[in-house]
C-alpha cells in the first residue's frame, strides 16, 4: 500500500507553496508533559525519557519554561507522500544555500519547518522562487 501524495520531486518543487502559520514557537523539553503544555503543543516528539514539545512562546513561558529559540512555523502545502524522495533534501539546501537554519517536521500531509522568527519571510521567498 502506498501513501497519498506525489512522488515526483520536480512536480512537487513546481508546485511548492509555502504557508506560515500564525505564532511564534518554541522547543521545549520536559520529563512527564502536564496535560495542558500536551494540549497546548503543535508538535510532540518522545524521545527516550524526554519529549520535546513545540509550544506557542506564550504556552511556555504560563509554563515557566525557557524560550531559548523564537521561531516561525512554516508549512510546504504540497501534498508530498511519504514514499517521496528528495523533497526535504531540495529545501533543506536552499535554506542552507541562504544560510537559514530549519528543523523539520513531518506530517502525513504536509512537511513542516521551523525557521527563526526574524527569517521566516526571506525564507519563504526562497523557497518560493522558480
Amino acid at each position: 500500500m502506498t501513501s497519498p501524495g506525489e512522488t515526483d520531486l520536480d512536480k512537487m518543487l513546481a508546485t511548492l507553496r509555502v504557508e506560515r502559520r500564525p505564532g511564534v514557537f518554541t522547543y521545549a523539553t520536559v520529563r512527564t508533559p502536564a496535560p495542558e503544555l500536551l494540549a497546548a503543543a503543535h508538535g510532540v516528539v518522545t524521545e527516550g525519557d524526554l519529549t520535546t514539545l513545540v509550544l506557542p512562546v506564550e504556552a511556555a513561558e504560563r509554563a515557566g519554561l525557557p524560550v531559548e529559540l523564537e521561531m516561525a512555523w512554516l508549512s510546504l502545502t504540497v501534498q508530498s507522500s511519504l514514499e517521496a524522495v528528495g523533497l526535504t533534501a531540495a529545501f533543506s539546501a536552499t535554506l542552507g544555500k541562504a544560510g537559514i537554519p530549519c528543523n523539520v517536521l513531518a506530517g502525513f500531509h504536509h512537511d513542516h519547518i521551523l525557521v527563526p522568527v526574524d527569517r521566516a519571510q526571506q525564507a519563504i521567498d526562497v523557497l518560493t522562487v522558480r
